[in-house]
């Protein structure tokens, strides 16, 4: 290890980095784990940019409509789904659908195998 005086920046950063380097240990074996959670502060971006157009729904009920709404569309995109097409399927599913056939919408939740192909955007290898 590098000798540094144990008050300097490089003898703090030295004795930090070394009492971390168990939970390091962890991380840099294990590849499934990332250096950085990009993906997550990507996936939130919408909503975090959606929150004031929320803000002017007129009622609470509004504002969690919205929310659930463009849930859907965001589980949509991760999904690899044609939003337009899934939602006109997901309405029409659900305008036909008892409340007690929940095993019925459990088949049209995005990431369900049950979704047909037609719904999904294709893609070109």
């Amino acid at each position: 290890m590098v000798n540094a005086l144990p008050k300097s920046t490089l003898g703090k950063a030295l004795a930090y980095a070394q009492k971390l380097l168990p939970y390091m240990r962890t991380f840099l074996t294990n590849r499934c784990f990332k250096i950085h959670n990009n993906a997550a502060e990507r996936a939130i971006k919408p909503f975090v940019i959606s929150r004031k157009s929320w803000m002017s729904s007129k009622t609470s009920k509004g504002e969690s409509l919205s929310a659930l709404l463009y849930s859907i569309i965001e589980a949509d995109k991760v999904n690899g789904l044609a939003m337009e097409k899934y939602l006109l399927y997901l309405f029409e599913v659900l305008a036909n659908l008892e409340i007690k056939e929940m095993d019925m919408l459990e088949k049209c939740i995005p990431w369900s195998e049950n979704i047909p192909d037609e719904l999904r955007v294709k893609t070109t290898k």
